[in-house]
């Protein structure tokens, strides 16, 4: 008799194990990501998340523009969203603190194209007009920081969308044989006009011009919820940097499950991938970065960054003890750097 109520204790202890870890819930975590580079990046969580193996429960939102998340992000119906990293800034300054940068998800992805052979460097941009998207943008501020910087004059002609730019550069007889144009719009260009070609990618001239990485897209956090659930936050960025991994080192794999998520076409975001520079710099390379491109928005419009720069709390995770390694996706493949600290150590 003492023998079965020991293995009845024994059997009893076990169940109520099994059936405690069985019923323990995940984190609920609700995300909205941008259609385009900010939403290639998550193509493997949203999978894994679908086949149930990620630590969190993710409920994901996508969207082709920012404004649409911005409003749910500050009344808590998002916990997480991926907008320019501008729009962070902008978006901690009318919250009082209520939102930090989680993340910088995407390097600069906006890129110089001819039709011909002319220009090679920003030099050769003078006296000419250029036809671009996004005045009163970063894309803007970018432009004419690099300008400035080259002692180049051009002649900017602006239209509402990316594919405007791309319908009057690609039409019958048109008058304008240079653009600028981010990705997957650059791709989409190449396939529509094989006679255009990538001149310049200004990701590259940013860094030419001493500004640093040029960080143009982030993942935003309310700060409740990553006060309330920092277990949930610190799974979601490991989750989400080894998706990004992936959908760099496989480019065709991924191209597959972006279209299957209905974030980008798989024949574009095949051949985008190597310059979407999709990324996931935390801590203090965040703050490294976003600092030094805060200060460069500063001296342009810093309306942009919502009046001013953001203080130190605005960098969730930043120690000003070191920064992180980073992954970054090229023509190459997936290529880790380290992003040193300042002097200061901030």
């Amino acid at each position: 008799m003492k023998k079965r109520l020991v293995l009845f204790a024994a059997l009893l202890t076990a169940l109520t194990m099994f059936f405690s870890c069985a019923g323990a819930e995940k984190a609920a975590v609700n995300v909205a990501f941008l259609k385009g580079p900010t939403g290639m990046g998550a193509a493997k969580l949203m999978a894994d998340a679908d086949a149930g193996t990620t630590q969190n429960a993710y409920s994901f939102t996508l969207v082709g523009a920012a404004d649409v998340v911005t409003g749910q992000l500050v009344s808590g119906e998002l916990d997480m969203a991926a907008l320019p990293t501008n729009a962070i800034a902008a978006l901690y300054q009318k919250t009082e603190g209520g939102v930090q940068a989680l993340a910088v998800n995407t390097l600069g992805v906006l890129y110089v194209l001819e039709r011909g052979e002319s220009v090679q460097a920003l030099s050769d941009l003078d006296g000419k007009t250029i036809l671009s998207s996004g005045q009163g943008s970063t894309a803007e501020a970018v432009l004419n920081y690099l300008l400035a910087a080259a002692g180049v004059t051009a002649n900017v002609e602006y239209v509402s969308e990316h594919s405007e730019v791309v319908a009057k550069a690609t039409a019958e007889n048109s008058e304008y044989d240079v653009v600028l144009l981010p990705e997957p719009f650059v791709t989409m260009m190449g396939m529509q006009a094989p006679d255009f070609r990538v001149a310049l990618n200004l990701t590259e001239e940013w860094n030419r011009q001493g500004a640093g990485l040029l960080p143009m897209g982030g993942i935003a956090v309310r700060r409740e919820f990553a006060e309330e659930n920092p277990e949930a936050v610190a799974a979601f960025l490991e989750e989400y940097a080894a998706s990004v991994e992936w959908v760099n080192a496989n480019a065709e794999e991924a191209a597959t499950l972006i279209e299957q998520y209905d974030i980008m076409k798989a024949a574009v975001a095949k051949n985008a991938i190597p310059r979407a520079n999709m990324v996931c710099l935390t801590g203090d390379a965040m703050r490294m970065v976003l600092e030094n491109f805060y200060g460069a928005l500063e001296g342009f419009n810093v309306k942009l960054i919502g009046g001013a720069a953001p203080g130190e709390d605005f960098y969730y995770g930043a120690s000003g003890e070191g920064a992180s390694v980073a992954v970054i996706g090229g023509a190459d493949g997936p290529t880790a750097i380290y992003v040193a600290p300042t002097e200061s150590g901030k």
